[in-house]
């Protein structure tokens, strides 16, 4: 079966997050249903990111098998049409090999938050970012945004329920400046625990007003406690805006070292049966 990897763009608000729920509308679901709206077929698509109740996405990535090639064109303008009338929108459609999951050949997911920064009520971005007040120093929180990068026990830093493992991670980046009266925060990793980026974000924000100091982010890592945590950046403000993987040739040869080892695996146990 052909597999197809989109690159998706939407506003978070209308949906319950990007999974399909029962509770409530997702993107998931959206793009599910544009995919049998043109093609007839009952899918699921595998996304690169969960993002939450009201987060936003201008890359996010997910992959669709279906039964028949359609030329990537025609699958775009297809399923464009058939998402309407919901804020989603196919940016991209590329045909990859059997091997490539959007989940799991990600090797790095990037998000952005936005601050508009201002005395006013926000009315065009009202629901697309934070509205924060305080004159914020977006030099000062850059500065402070640098404890995170590296590898960290991310402990004080996400939801109390997530799901995760471990709360070890590895920031990659993480930028904070201003543009007018918006503070764009910008980080990378290869995965984020649940609530990560906007734990991060609430706690900047106190050291952008003045409220903390450099070190107290710092000792909030270190503290591996939630209730070291500043109050949490709402969803508005956030958005998945790119999803990096391998090079294709590299991810092809990755997945026929796995199916040898796998078959060789299933080999060994029917020999055991």
């Amino acid at each position: 079966m052909p597999r197809y990897k989109l690159t998706v763009e939407y506003d978070g608000r209308p949906f319950c997050g990007w999974q399909r729920q029962a509770n409530g509308p997702s993107a998931q679901a959206v793009i599910e249903r544009a995919v049998k709206g043109f093609s007839g077929e009952e899918v699921t698509i595998g996304g690169a990111g969960r993002t939450d109740t009201g987060v936003h996405a201008t890359g996010q990535v997910c992959h669709v098998d279906l039964s028949k090639t359609w030329p990537v064109k025609t699958i775009m303008g297809a399923m464009n049409y058939h998402c309407q009338p919901d804020p989603v929108v196919i940016m991209d459609c590329e045909e990859m090999h059997e091997g490539f999951d959007a989940r799991f050949s990600a090797i790095r997911r990037s998000y952005r938050y936005r601050i508009q920064n201002r005395i006013a009520p926000l009315t065009h971005q009202r629901g697309l970012a934070w509205h924060v007040k305080p004159d914020l120093d977006a030099e000062v929180m850059h500065e402070a945004a640098q404890e995170f990068v590296g590898h960290h026990d991310f402990t004080t830093f996400r939801h109390s329920r997530c799901q995760a493992k471990s709360p070890e991670k590895t920031l990659e980046e993480f930028r904070v400046y201003r543009e007018g009266d918006f503070v764009i925060a910008e980080c990378s990793s290869r995965s984020f625990l649940h609530n990560q980026v906007r734990s991060m974000v609430g706690s900047l924000r106190l050291v952008g007003e003045g409220k903390w100091a450099l070190g107290d982010i710092s000792e909030a890592l270190i503290a591996r406690d939630r209730k070291a945590c500043g109050p949490v950046a709402p969803a508005d403000g956030l958005y998945l805006t790119r999803v990096d993987y391998r090079p294709v040739q590299v991810d092809i040869d990755s997945f026929a070292e796995w199916k040898v080892r796998k078959e060789a695996q299933d080999v060994g146990n029917e020999s055991e049966a």
